[in-house]
């Protein structure tokens, strides 16, 4: 065999033992930019070393078989700051676990892109602003707890065509307006929204309009 034959023949082998490491390069940049935004004085995320090309070796972070980030357990780690929206870009998410901390400000649009999230555990920290419209389009998602946090605006109907939503917890924020009856939401318990003083109750169809009064 010709040596040129030879060289071509060991670099298409060496593509496929060592996958490309965009994805890695990207979900690693996305992570450090939590890192960036975030206080940690516990030190949990010293793993967290931006000149690592993958950041599957980082404590926190689970990964799949192709070198790619399903999973980010940081509950109950005494973080503060705020989300960040680079966090749209771990395409395979599958679990976003940021429950317990002091986060502040809004919940970031940019996660309603993870389509493969199957857990948003964001509860009892300090999060502001609106449920964010674009969660509705987590088809795969079971299990959203925002619950205990800052939370105003309406709770979003669209999040009712969740069909594999199994629990969904809203509770002691400042939310408003009716809640949504249809669809998913038609299996929570009032336990569900429990502790939202401006919430009117049950939307009542044929009666009472979804959008009445002012709530923001």
């Amino acid at each position: 065999m010709p040596m040129w034959e030879i060289i071509i023949y060991l670099f298409a082998l060496l593509s496929i033992t060592f996958p490309s490491p965009t994805h890695s390069n990207k979900e690693g940049d996305a992570l450090y930019a939590l890192r960036r935004a975030v206080k940690d004085p516990e030190n949990v995320l010293q793993s967290w070393d931006p000149t690592l090309v993958d950041p599957c070796t980082w404590f926190h972070v689970t990964c799949d078989s192709d070198n790619r980030v399903t999973r980010l357990d940081l509950g109950n780690a005494k973080l503060s700051g705020s989300l960040v929206p680079e966090l749209g870009k771990l395409e395979r998410l599958q679990y976003l676990e940021l429950y317990m901390n002091s986060l502040e400000g809004r919940i970031p649009e940019e996660l309603g892109t993870l389509k493969s999230l199957v857990s948003l555990d964001l509860f009892h920290n300090n999060l502001t602003g609106p449920i964010p419209l674009s969660l509705s389009k987590l088809s795969k998602l079971k299990f959203l707890r925002l619950n205990n946090n800052k939370l105003t605006g309406r709770i979003p109907r669209e999040l009712t065509t969740l069909d594999n939503l199994k629990i969904l917890n809203v509770s002691n924020n400042n939310l408003c307006s009716t809640i949504p009856i249809s669809g998913s939401f038609s299996k929570f318990s009032e336990e569900s929204f429990l502790n939202n003083p401006r919430l009117e109750g049950p939307e009542l169809m044929g009666f009472v309009r979804y959008d009445t009064g002012n709530c923001n």
